[in-house]
C-alpha cells in the first residue's frame, strides 16, 4: 500500500463501480433522485475506500488495522463537523459531511461498516471460519445491513417493518456476493462457507480451493452445498422484496432492480449447476432486460 498522503487522490484514485467490485447497493444511478445522488455517491466512496483499506494491496495486517483506525478517527471528525482538508481522506469525508449534516445520518451505522472491515482483517489474518449461518448473518448485520438503513434514512423511511425488510435484502445480497465469489475469496483467505454446512455434506474447505481436484462424487456434494446456501439467500431476498413496492417513486424502482439483480445472480449460479467455485457468474446486458421485466411485474 502506498505511503500516507495529505491528499488521498495522490496515491489512490477514488474507486468507482466496475465489474471488479460487485456492489451491494446502486451507485447514484439514473433512477436515484438527483437531489440525493451526491449523498449516495459520498456513502459509496466512504464504504468502498474502507473496504479497499481492508482488502486491497499488499499491506500487512497491522498496517490495515492502523489505516482503518485512522479512517475511523476521520469519520468521528466528520460527524463532529470538523473535517480537516489536510488529512489523508479529506476527499472522502468532505463530500460526506454535507449529507451527514443535511440528513442527520446515524453515525453508528457508519461506524458499523468500519467495524465489519476490521473484522474482515482479523478473520483473514487468523483464518477464521464461520461456524454456522447464524454467525454469518451476524457479520452481515455489520457489513451489509447498515448500507440499506442509510439509504432508507435518505428517503425518510424509518418504520421497523421497512428496516427489517431492508436488512433481509442487504443480508441476501451479501450472501449472494459470497456464493458467487467463492474462488476469489478463498484465494484471499476469506472463508465464508459455514463449517456446519460443509460438515453436513462431508466436505472440507480445501475442496473449494483453486487447483483442487475433487472427484465427481465430491463435486456433487459441493454443488449441493452451494445450492443450499443459495436457497437460504433467495428466501431472505424474497422475504425482504415487498419493501420495494412500499418505497416511493424512483427509489422504489431502483430497489426493485437491486432485488431482481440479486435473484438473477442466483439464477445464473443455478444455471451452472451451482458450481460457482469454478467460474464467477456475472450479469450481462441481456440480464438487464430480464431484470427490468421482472421488476415491472413484482408483486
Amino acid at each position: 500500500m502506498p505511503p500516507p498522503s495529505s491528499n488521498p487522490e495522490a496515491h489512490r484514485p477514488i474507486p468507482s463501480a466496475s465489474v471488479d467490485h460487485y456492489e451491494n447497493f446502486p451507485v447514484a444511478s439514473w433512477l436515484c433522485p438527483a437531489a440525493l445522488r451526491p449523498a449516495v455517491r459520498a456513502l459509496y466512496h466512504f464504504a468502498r475506500t474502507a473496504d479497499d483499506l481492508a482488502d486491497e494491496g499488499e499491506a500487512s495486517t497491522e498496517q490495515r488495522l492502523h489505516d482503518l483506525a485512522a479512517y475511523r478517527t476521520e469519520l468521528e471528525a466528520a460527524l463532529a463537523g470538523e473535517v480537516n482538508p489536510a488529512h489523508r481522506w479529506s476527499g472522502i469525508f468532505q463530500p460526506l459531511q454535507q449529507p451527514i449534516e443535511q440528513h442527520q445520518l446515524p453515525g453508528s451505522l457508519l461506524h458499523d461498516l468500519i467495524s465489519a472491515f476490521e473484522q474482515d482483517v482479523h478473520h483473514t489474518a487468523s483464518g477464521h471460519r464461520y461456524a454456522d449461518s447464524v454467525e454469518l448473518l451476524d457479520y452481515c448485520a455489520w457489513s451489509a445491513n447498515p448500507v440499506g438503513r442509510l439509504l432508507l434514512h435518505l428517503y425518510g423511511v424509518h418504520d421497523s417493518a421497512s428496516l427489517a425488510q431492508s436488512d433481509q435484502i442487504c443480508s441476501a445480497l451479501q450472501l449472494i456476493n459470497f456464493w458467487q465469489d467463492i474462488r476469489v475469496d478463498h484465494a484471499r483467505s476469506r472463508h465464508y462457507l459455514p463449517k456446519d454446512v460443509l460438515g453436513r455434506h462431508g466436505l472440507r474447505l480445501s475442496d473449494f480451493a483453486a487447483g483442487a481436484t475433487p472427484d465427481a462424487a465430491t463435486q456433487v456434494r459441493m454443488a449441493k452445498t452451494v445450492a443450499e446456501l443459495c436457497h437460504q439467500a433467495r428466501a431472505l431476498m424474497l422475504a425482504g422484496a415487498p419493501l420495494a413496492r412500499r418505497v416511493p417513486g424512483r427509489a422504489g424502482w431502483e430497489l426493485r432492480l437491486v432485488v431482481q439483480g440479486g435473484l438473477r445472480i442466483l439464477d445464473k449460479i443455478a444455471a451452472q449447476g451451482h458450481r460457482s467455485w469454478l467460474a464467477r457468474p456475472q450479469l450481462r446486458w441481456p440480464d438487464l432486460l430480464v431484470m427490468g421485466w421482472r421488476a415491472l411485474w413484482m408483486h
